[in-house]
């Protein structure tokens, strides 16, 4: 099992729900306006007058042979309008309950 945790503006909430699904994933946790800014480029999302939009954020975890097609969908994403910013990250979960 993988967690796979998407922060991302808050216009691609839709996308990143549709992508999570067409992989048969139903549970997650998401997390509205949160602020940030990217490491390497982008706008800095902080809600304020100088930089107005916020992120959210969402937390899930997979079987491991759903993450290679998640991780390709969210990168095909970003790649489409990466101005917006959307990053996801992946990693080995140990044990559930």
């Amino acid at each position: 099992m993988k967690g796979i945790f998407i922060a991302y503006n808050q216009a691609y909430y839709e996308e990143i729900q549709e992508i999570i699904e067409k992989q048969g994933v139903r549970g997650f946790t998401r997390w509205n306006e949160i602020t940030g800014r990217g490491s390497e480029s982008g706008d800095a999302h902080y809600g304020n007058h100088t930089w107005p939009t916020f992120n959210d954020a969402m937390l899930t975890f997979v079987d491991d042979d759903k993450v290679t097609a998640i991780m390709n969908n969210l990168h095909e994403h970003d790649l489409k309008t990466p101005e917006l910013g959307l990053r996801a990250f992946s990693w080995n979960i140990e044990q559930t309950i």
